[in-house]
């Protein structure tokens, strides 16, 4: 069984022959970006743009092969549901998966590429003079903190929330944006509050490192809509402080 879903927008022209089905991403070339045991990442250039595919021929650990998501499928939903909620993120060109014999075979993703972004994280390792300007770090660390916090009022956790996934353009009041997704999911109870404590300690990992703790601060009253820290959040942020204490 193989399904697969073009976006109309780039169905015509030379996209819509490149991005027409499985075989035709899978034979498409370009620059190798990332590369792991069950998938690669290439940037390719079709018509005048650049985009990146994704590609899938394992579907993750033990059982994604026969049952539930594969892990590329819920790359695709997770960035369908960053739309659905407002969360900025790359615009999804292709997606679909092929299964032989009930169990996963081969999938992809393409999503084109945001012009002009940089990862936080490779900003702030080159030590980009902008983290000096508290106006810009505090137009970033809003979006950042609206874009969290729509997350997890949805009880939907990112589960890998760190600086190298998220983008920002080169405006004076930058546009942030949210990628690369695959572990993200929807949780509940005392295992939701844990998975919400995990990603803000994903951000703050490096943010402790780069932003001074007022401004980490403006970002948690920032993330919970409050000028006021209630007990909750007061236990909330110690559990975050301490989350990789002793694993760094």
């Amino acid at each position: 069984m193989t399904g697969w879903t073009l976006n109309p927008e780039y169905a015509t022209g030379v996209s819509g022959e490149v991005f027409a089905d499985l075989d035709t991403v899978f034979a498409l070339e370009g620059e190798q970006i990332t590369s792991d045991p069950i998938s690669t990442v290439h940037k390719v250039w079709v018509a005048d743009r650049y985009y990146y595919v994704k590609r899938y021929t394992g579907a993750g650990k033990n059982l994604r092969r026969y049952i539930g998501r594969a892990r590329i499928q819920a790359e695709w939903e997770n960035l369908q549901h960053f739309q659905a909620w407002g969360i900025p993120s790359a615009t999804i060109v292709g997606f679909g998966l092929e299964r032989r014999n009930g169990a996963f075979y081969r999938g992809a993703l393409v999503t084109q590429d945001l012009a002009g972004t940089a990862d936080l994280a490779h900003i702030a390792k080159d030590g980009d003079p902008r983290f000096k300007d508290r106006v810009w770090v505090n137009h970033v660390s809003r979006q950042i903190a609206h874009a969290t916090r729509m997350m997890h009022v949805q009880r939907f956790a990112h589960n890998d929330l760190k600086w190298r996934n998220i983008l920002v353009d080169e405006k004076p009041f930058p546009d942030v944006f949210m990628i690369d997704c695959p572990s993200g999911s929807f949780w509940w109870g005392p295992v939701l509050e844990y998975r919400i404590i995990k990603d803000l300690a994903c951000l703050d990992k490096l943010g402790k490192q780069v932003l001074s703790r007022t401004q980490r601060l403006r970002f948690y009253h920032d993330y919970c809509e409050s000028p006021r820290l209630t007990t909750k959040d007061k236990k909330r942020i110690r559990a975050v402080e301490a989350f990789f204490r002793g694993r760094e």
